[in-house]
């Protein structure tokens, strides 16, 4: 299989072990700077270049792509799509998950348990707001943060109010959540590949914090979630239309809620939280994902 990688930095662990875990199993794989890709588009075809190159014959493609590019990298991923190539995570996929207040509305209008989170823009609604939310603590996001990056909590509502009217100040984007007191600071990780979680971690937050995400300090170890949360988080990735996903849950009174479901989750924290070849299921699941799609190719051009 040739394989691409969409990623700005081929020497991140991420970008790494998906490049050993493809050579591993024989694949021709290469790293691509979707900044560097530019595209034609007509009503006679697509075409794609890259350096000065023609891009073309890519079985699959996997996109690592960062949250500052998200508009252009889907676009890039969007003209592999229309060029026939596979992948685990279409452009309009990534696009939905991208977006924490979409996702929410789309995951929750499919019963997915979540926390209770309000939206608003307008400052004059703001208490009206924080009494559809109920009492504080309050959990206050930006819309498309990553890494516990802009992820706020305040314990009154004169510091909510404060909170929110900063960030409108600010022209920001923002949700307002329930906080799960339950949780203790401790959120589960599902590794999403296909139709089952092939690894799972547990996060606690260090002390004084309430974000467990490893860059602001959290500590995992290996866990194994109950058939509740893996059928959450499964069926979560599913439902946002996404073939490999970090699908973050915690542990609540009325069962597993989903926090956020992220489209291009790190390989480094849990593979050695739980030392599980995770790149390698990712690979196995393209490569699989590509069989199929050149099988059905097949079978169409015999049909016509």
């Amino acid at each position: 299989m040739k394989l691409a990688i969409l990623s700005r930095n081929s020497k991140l662990y991420s970008t790494r072990r998906l490049v050993e875990a493809a050579r591993e199993r024989g694949h021709s794989v290469r790293v691509l700077d979707p900044l560097r890709c530019y595209m034609r588009i007509s009503s006679d075809g697509f075409d794609m270049r890259y350096k000065g190159k023609p891009i073309a014959d890519y079985a699959a493609v996997v996109p690592r792509i960062g949250a500052s590019i998200t508009r252009y990298g889907c676009a890039v991923l969007r003209q592999f799509e229309l060029m026939g190539t596979a992948t685990p995570n279409s452009a309009a996929a990534i696009a939905r998950a991208r977006d924490k207040l979409r996702c929410h509305q789309v995951l929750a209008a499919e019963g997915i348990g979540l926390p209770v989170t309000v939206f608003g823009d307008n400052p004059d609604d703001t208490g009206d707001l924080l009494a559809l939310l109920g009492p504080p603590p309050h959990v206050i996001k930006l819309n498309e943060g990553t890494q516990g990056a802009g992820v706020m909590l305040t314990e009154k509502p004169s510091a909510s109010r404060a909170t929110i009217e900063t960030l409108r100040g600010l022209y920001a984007t923002f949700l307002v959540q329930e906080f799960i007191a339950e949780a203790k600071g401790a959120d589960l990780r599902c590794f999403v590949v296909g139709d089952q979680v092939v690894a799972a971690m547990r996060r606690q937050a260090p002390k004084g914090d309430f974000r467990s995400n490893l860059h602001r300090g959290g500590i995992a170890r290996p866990v194994r979630p109950t058939r509740a949360e893996a059928a959450t988080a499964v069926r979560a990735a599913q439902i946002l239309g996404l073939g490999v996903a970090g699908v973050d849950l915690i542990r609540s009174a009325r069962g597993p809620l989903v926090l956020e479901v992220n489209s291009s989750p790190g390989l480094e924290g849990i593979e050695a939280a739980t030392d599980i070849d995770v790149a390698g299921a990712v690979i196995a699941h393209v490569a699989m994902q590509s069989a199929l799609k050149q099988r059905k190719r097949n079978d169409d051009l015999t049909d016509s």
